[in-house]
């Protein structure tokens, strides 16, 4: 760290943390130039602490997280580009975990996979400020490692088995050395935010991003919008904050595709249209929620098919592996019931310890 770094990086903090009535907000440039700072360790940590708080109470615009993500970008991996007609779904839900309500998002990667839709997720460790379960451990308790995996070969295991993670430990250790400040302020800073934009991935995708409140997905649509984004992308105001469809109320969608116009529209899907609805399944414990998910891999019966083939025939659908939601929906039971979804995953185990 040099003195010239932090006295820079002080300049960025003086501006956002003076107060109601004489802070300012920073320009793209300025903000991608503080978080660069940051992830590289050239402020000082009562610098990092200072501004992750003050940045949080302020509100980020749309140029800052705009230069968050320029940094990301700059700094953070990249998937190459891989071979395959479909365009790879990127799932950017929060680091943080679930807490409340069963997670489904390693069963929907394997359902879209199945049918030759490749799938990118990216995440790290157990996370503040909630602590919850982080999709690793699930994978783990599925008996998938992604945690060791150089970034050649989470490319090389995406392109042969359409499934692959970025694990922020491993592949952006810059981001992952910021975690403990979280802890420390007690609150989700802005940089949790960018996670639900941040795409690790270099070639065509469709990208989608769970919010819980709806200033949130305005935020994503601006920042979308100023960087240039030419992919489908879609917002879903899901469980927890993820892109795990409710059962139990209506679904509020939003879906960009830059080949419509208007390039935006929104849908609203019940479960109960279909016989789907009904109460969320609890998370009781990691260890009850992967027997379950167990179930549903087997074909059995387990309190989670319902939400499964809800989201699932959802994304079989929106991403025109189906031509409608109905026979997304009975698609996926029939993809669980012959065992398809067993078999993508013994070749998912297969393709992973053959990289250790």
């Amino acid at each position: 760290m040099t003195e010239a770094m932090s006295q820079e990086f002080r300049g960025y903090l003086k501006k956002i943390g003076s107060g109601v009535h004489t802070s300012k907000n920073l320009s793209r440039q300025e903000s991608a130039a503080a978080t660069r700072l940051m992830l590289q360790q050239q402020a000082t940590p009562a610098q990092i602490g200072a501004y992750l708080i003050a940045h949080r109470i302020k509100r980020a615009t749309v140029d800052e997280m705009a230069g968050i993500l320029d940094a990301f970008e700059l700094l953070g991996p990249q998937v190459p580009e891989i071979d395959n007609p479909q365009p790879v779904a990127v799932f950017s839900v929060p680091y943080d975990g679930r807490s409340r309500t069963a997670p489904l998002l390693p069963l929907i990667a394997l359902l879209l996979a199945t049918e030759g839709n490749p799938v990118l997720m990216h995440g790290g460790t157990c996370m503040p400020t909630k602590y919850g379960v982080p999709l690793v451990d699930l994978w783990k308790g599925l008996g998938i490692d992604w945690t060791a995996l150089t970034l050649e070969q989470a490319h090389q295991v995406l392109s042969e088995t359409g499934l692959s993670m970025v694990y922020l430990p491993q592949h952006f250790s810059l981001a992952h050395q910021l975690v403990d400040y979280r802890d420390q302020i007690g609150k989700r800073p802005t940089l949790a935010t960018a996670e639900l934009l941040w795409c690790p991935y270099a070639g065509n995708r469709h990208q989608f991003s769970g919010f819980v409140h709806p200033p949130t997905e305005r935020l994503l649509q601006d920042v979308f919008a100023l960087r240039g984004n030419v992919y489908p992308y879609t917002t879903i105001k899901g469980l927890e904050g993820s892109c795990d469809l409710p059962c139990d109320r209506t679904n509020i969608i939003g879906v960009y595709n830059p080949d419509n116009d208007p390039p935006f529209e929104r849908l609203f899907l019940s479960a109960r249209d279909h016989d789907l609805g009904g109460a969320e399944v609890p998370l009781e414990s990691t260890e009850t929620l992967l027997a379950q998910m167990h179930q549903v891999i087997a074909g059995q019966k387990s309190p989670l098919l319902p939400a499964v083939l809800w989201s699932g025939g959802f994304y079989l659908w929106h991403l025109k592996l189906c031509p409608d939601l109905r026979s997304g929906i009975e698609k996926v039971r029939s993809l669980l019931q012959e065992g398809k979804v067993a078999s993508t995953l013994q070749h998912l185990c297969q393709k992973i310890s053959a990289c250790s």
